[in-house]
């Protein structure tokens, strides 16, 4: 069984003990979140939802909280001794999915 869901604005395809990095949500490690189920698929049979599918949740553990890699945002206008730079982390989390249920 394979759940399609919806955290941090991107989707994610998961299956059941499935451990993935998502974008940071307010959690502590070791908590319990529910995530959007968006479609929901047993071999050839699929439940799409409109958005969401009612009665079907998805239950996922919070592992540990993470950061992605460094970015380095340089912007430079040549001739006009415009230089800026920055840098960026995201914060991210470690979830295993723990349980996906059908309505």
């Amino acid at each position: 069984m394979f759940a399609v869901i919806r955290t941090g604005g991107k989707q994610y395809k998961v299956s059941q003990d499935d451990v993935l990095e998502v974008e940071r949500v307010e959690a502590n490690a070791g908590d319990k979140i529910q995530l959007d189920v968006l479609m929901l698929g047993n071999g050839s049979d699929v439940t799409v939802g409109a958005p969401l599918v009612t009665g079907a949740s998805v239950t996922a553990e919070v592992v540990e909280m993470t950061r992605g890699p460094k970015i380095i945002i340089f912007k430079k206008r040549r001739r006009q001794n415009y230089r800026r730079k920055n840098g960026h982390r995201q914060d991210l989390m470690l979830v295993k999915i723990v349980n996906i249920a059908a309505a």
